[in-house]
Order: C-alpha cells, then sequence, then structure tokens
C-alpha cells in the first residue's frame, strides 16, 4: 500500500497560507500591494481588533470583471505575469497569484469589484476556501477586499497571534512602509472605527514627515544620484540624528521595501566614521533598477531580493551616501532653511533652534562656502572667548557659534591622519625623549608583531626593560599628546583583532584612537589667534560638522533664537 497520498485542495492552501499569512499584518500588505498594482490613486484600510476580526482594503483602481473574480480567488491565478520571461523582470508588487487564495482558505472573505465601463459592481464570497458564485453588488468603480476572523478554521494558528495592540502594531508599520513607497497615492487607516492616519497626496518629504515625524525630516538630507539604470534617492539622517534602535531605516528596492543585509551594510559602511558607538543611521531610501537585475521571487513574504551584480550596486549606494555625507570640494550641496523654534529646550522652557541644520549646510568645505559670509566675516566668525576651557565662543553674520574645541580639533586631526594614511604612512617625527610606557609580556609580544602596522600610523617602538616598552618616534600631528597611552590603546586594539597589518576595517577605529589622543583637551587656555586658526581649519575640513564619534562639533545660535530666549519684541 501507497504511504505517498495527494493532499486536499484546501490543505495545500492552509499549508501555503502558513508562508504568506502570518498574521493579520500580511493580509494587509497583500491586499496594499494588490490595490497598488491595480492603479488605486486612494486607498482605505479599516482594521478592528489589531486586523484579527477584520481587515478591509477599499481602493479606486481597475476594478475586476465578473468573470475574472473566481479566478482572482484560485491558487496561482494571476493577471502579472505569464511566463518564465515575464518572472525574471517583475515590475509589480505582486505576481505568485497566491495571496488572496491563501487569505481566503484561512479567512471569511468577501471581495466587491467594478470596472468603470461596468453597470454595477459585483461580489464574490469565501469561506475556508469554499467560493460561491459573484452576486450583483453596489459600489463605484475599484474594489473592496474584506478579511474577517483570521484563522476560524485554524484554531492552531490563532493561539499565536499576539494581543490586539501587538498585531495593530504590526498592521500599522505595514501601513508606514507602503505609504512611505507611495506618497502620490492617499491613505486612510481606521482602526477599531478611530481614524488613525489620513495622508493626501504630497511630495515625499511631506510623506515622510506625516509618517516618521517632523524631526526626521528636520535631521535629514536629500539624497539624489543615478548612473545608468541605477537611480538613489530620498532622505538620509545626518550623524545627529541616529537612533540607539534600527527602527527608522527604510530601504525600497522598485517601490518594494526589503531588508537587505548587502544594502544595509553599504549604508552602514557610508555612515562608519560619523556614528557614536552603536548608533544607526535613520534613512527613507529608495533604489532603481531595471527589474531584470533583480530577483524578488526569493522570499514568500517577497521582503528579501537577489541581485544580479550586488558588488557594483554596493558600491553604487556607498559612494552616494558617502558623497552625500561629505561633498568633495567644489560640489555644489544643498543648503538648508532653519525652521524655527524645534528641539533644544532651555531650563526656561523656551527653544532654541537645533543645530541639524546648521550641520547639513556644514558637511564640507564646499557647504560652508555657501553659508552666509561676508568679505569681513567668514562662516564660523571670529572667536570672542573661551568658557571654562571647553569651548569657543564666536560670532558670525547669523549671530552666536558654540564650538566644542576638542570634537572640532579631533575631526580635523582624523582627516589629516587619513590623508596621509591613504598616502602611503602616517608622518612621524622623532622624540627627544622617548615615551616610556608600562607593558606586560603580551603587550611586547604584540608590538614586536605588529611593528610594520605601527610604523605605517607613525609609531616607532622598541622594547626598553622586561616590563616596558619605549616609543621613539610618534606621528608629527601628535606633537604634545599623550604617546604612551596613544600606544596602549592602539595595542589593545591590535591584541583583539589579532592582525600584523592595520586591517582595512578598522582603520578608522584606530586612526580615530589616533585623533582623540592628539585633539586639543579640555581645560587648555587657546589665545584668540589659536582659536581662530580652530575655526579656519573647521571650515576646510570635510565632515567637520560632527567629531569621529557621530556628535556635534559646533552649534549656531542665530539672533532670533537669542532673541527669543530674552523675549525680545514680546
Amino acid at each position: 500500500m501507497t504511504q505517498i497520498r495527494v493532499l486536499a485542495d484546501l490543505l495545500i492552501s492552509q499549508i501555503a497560507a502558513g508562508e504568506v499569512v502570518e498574521r493579520p499584518a500580511s493580509v494587509l500588505k497583500e491586499l496594499l500591494e494588490n490595490a497598488l498594482d491595480a492603479g488605486a490613486l486612494e486607498i482605505q484600510v479599516t482594521l478592528d481588533q489589531g486586523g484579527a476580526k477584520r481587515v478591509q482594503v477599499d481602493d479606486n483602481g481597475t476594478g475586476l470583471p465578473k468573470d475574472d473574480l473566481p479566478l482572482a480567488l484560485a491558487r496561482h491565478a494571476t493577471s502579472k505575469i505569464g511566463s518564465l520571461d515575464d518572472l525574471q523582470g517583475v515590475a509589480t508588487m505582486g505576481f505568485r497569484g497566491e495571496a488572496l487564495a491563501s487569505i481566503a482558505s484561512v479567512s471569511r472573505l468577501s471581495m466587491t469589484s467594478r470596472e468603470a465601463k461596468a453597470a454595477h459592481a459585483w461580489e464574490i464570497r469565501s469561506e475556508g476556501g469554499s467560493s460561491s458564485a459573484p452576486a450583483p453588488a453596489a459600489r463605484a468603480p475599484g474594489t473592496t477586499v474584506l478579511a474577517e476572523d483570521l484563522y476560524f478554521n485554524t484554531p492552531a494558528r490563532k493561539k499565536f497571534l499576539r494581543t490586539e495592540q501587538t498585531e495593530f502594531g504590526h498592521c500599522d508599520e505595514v501601513f508606514r512602509r507602503i505609504a512611505l513607497a507611495r506618497p502620490d497615492v492617499g491613505f486612510t487607516l481606521r482602526h477599531n472605527g478611530r481614524v488613525s492616519a489620513h495622508l493626501r497626496t504630497q511630495a515625499l518629504a511631506e510623506r515622510a514627515a506625516a509618517l516618521l515625524g517632523r524631526e526626521f525630516l528636520d535631521a535629514s538630507f536629500p539624497v539624489e544620484a543615478q548612473a545608468g539604470s541605477l537611480r538613489l534617492f530620498g532622505l538620509a539622517g545626518t550623524p545627529q540624528a541616529a537612533r540607539a534602535r534600527a527602527d527608522a531605516q527604510y530601504l525600497y528596492v522598485n517601490g518594494r521595501f526589503v531588508r537587505d543585509r548587502m544594502l544595509s551594510h553599504a549604508v552602514r559602511e557610508a555612515y562608519r566614521d560619523q556614528l557614536h558607538g552603536e548608533r544607526q543611521p535613520a534613512y527613507l531610501l529608495f533604489l532603481e533598477i531595471d527589474p531584470r537585475g533583480v530577483d524578488v521571487n526569493v522570499h514568500p513574504a517577497k521582503i528579501e531580493v537577489r541581485f544580479r551584480d550586488s558588488g557594483a550596486i554596493h558600491q553604487f549606494v556607498l559612494h552616494v551616501l558617502k558623497r552625500a555625507l561629505s561633498p568633495a570640494a567644489g560640489e555644489a550641496p544643498v543648503v538648508y532653511a532653519r525652521p524655527a523654534a524645534s528641539g533644544l529646550k532651555m531650563q526656561q522652557g523656551l527653544q532654541l533652534a537645533q543645530p541639524v541644520q546648521a550641520y547639513q549646510a556644514f558637511m564640507s568645505a564646499a557647504a560652508i562656502k555657501a553659508l552666509p559670509a561676508t568679505e569681513t566675516s567668514p562662516p564660523l566668525g571670529f572667536a570672542l572667548a573661551q568658557l571654562h576651557g571647553v569651548y569657543i565662543l564666536a560670532q558670525n553674520e547669523a549671530g552666536l557659534v558654540l564650538v566644542d574645541m576638542h570634537a572640532a580639533h579631533e575631526r580635523i586631526v582624523m582627516e589629516k591622519l587619513k590623508a596621509s594614511l591613504d598616502a602611503g604612512a602616517v608622518a612621524r617625527q622623532s622624540l627627544l625623549v622617548p615615551a616610556v610606557l608600562a607593558a606586560d609580556a603580551l603587550d611586547i609580544a604584540t608590538a614586536e608583531e605588529n611593528s610594520a602596522a605601527l610604523e605605517k600610523l607613525g609609531l616607532e617602538t622598541s622594547v626598553s626593560g622586561p616590563n616596558q616598552l619605549a616609543v621613539r618616534a610618534a606621528p608629527a600631528l601628535l606633537a604634545g599628546g599623550d604617546i604612551a597611552g596613544l600606544t596602549r590603546d592602539l595595542l589593545r586594539e591590535m591584541r583583539a583583532y589579532g592582525a600584523t597589518q592595520v586591517p582595512s576595517a578598522r582603520q578608522n577605529e584606530l586612526l580615530a584612537t589616533m585623533a582623540c589622543h592628539a585633539a586639543v583637551r579640555a581645560n587648555r587656555i587657546l589665545s584668540v589667534t589659536e582659536m581662530n586658526a580652530l575655526l579656519r581649519e573647521m571650515e576646510e575640513t570635510e565632515r567637520s560638522g560632527s567629531c569621529n564619534h557621530g556628535r556635534p562639533t559646533w552649534y549656531q545660535l542665530t539672533m532670533a533664537d537669542l532673541d527669543r530666549l530674552f523675549m525680545r519684541g514680546q
């Protein structure tokens, strides 16, 4: 007797539903994508009990004729592809023809649709995969799909659903992802009879502000670049806008939200030496590519993709974002207007403008040259005084500039060290009196094994005793710095990563460590001449709006900010 049996169609559909319909948010995603593929320009979403009780999507798309309604609920029936060649160049959101059938197999589903030329709409109902014949119905042109009582016939799956609020949170995130990708479409979201979001047709920046918050928009700058069939555009957050979690990272390929390790790595690399610690950048980016250059049929939920030339795309995204974060000299960066009174709260309850807009205009020397400046006042102005040995106060045309002198000098030294290393080796000078540091046997072994790497970084070391290392030459930029402390930190880094050469992946971290030791320390008194020299170097240094750890190096307080602080004119 054979042990292999042919499964029933309903069971096959329910197995497929296990991959496609993970939770109410999965239903919502499929229905929204179908509405967009139908050319809808207005979409309304209605949810009850987090979507477990009801997920309904109404659209004003092209609609379906009567004869297509039964086919719409059939497995592997679709109007979007017809051959393998079509599958290799998918340009629609959906293409497999299994979503509606999967949803219908685990819910009570109804679908009402009307073409613009039709006299009236037609409705089809399905319960647990068993469908009725189409019947006449009343509806304006477009389609309504209603899925009720999700998993009513598979109670084991229903037990895995979370609380109503959790399920609604997942639905809300799906709604946000799709609405961000299509600002040309109006969306409305209702939950338990209450409107949660109402989005009119709007520009991308306005849609981002509506869904991600005005703070995201104020703390981001536009990205736009094209090379052949590749195009990257959207909004990238400044390093100061980075977050503790990766919860504000939206990346799309041909309008489809994806989670792709290669693309995420390219973005992270672009921000690498401008983020503080484990902070995560915020961004809303869209990659457009020839559909034949990407395979979207690699994941049941279509959230992962595979590129035919991933290396080239990685380099394209990395290069575009690095250039946007730090334009090359001579390029024309975008200069942003400063919105009034946003963000930086004072003890008195007043508000001053955030520094991010100033940072955006300060990302490079080219950007600085486009800020307000006159022949008598450079962009960062002229130094007035030093505050508690930590901050430089300067006056420019706009008002008052506050500079963290250590953070600013750290970035300046970092960029000089990078330029030196790119040229072959860091310039060094011999020390009249060697710097001696206590070292254990492991430190000494690490120094001897990595002597070539240390010399490339400008350090010449030798053993001066059983438990001592002597530094006889150091980077020229570190004159007066903590040579012993720097050497100790570099040895710790090299020992941790076991490299015989400076590892490229750690190069910025090593240089940042060196720059931190070389930078002017707090409580060091600077003359006015020294302070002005630092300001001028900042104006000529790339990425000088933030230190090597992603913290801001300066703030601009305009005269209007100061007037609000002192209530002038009120």
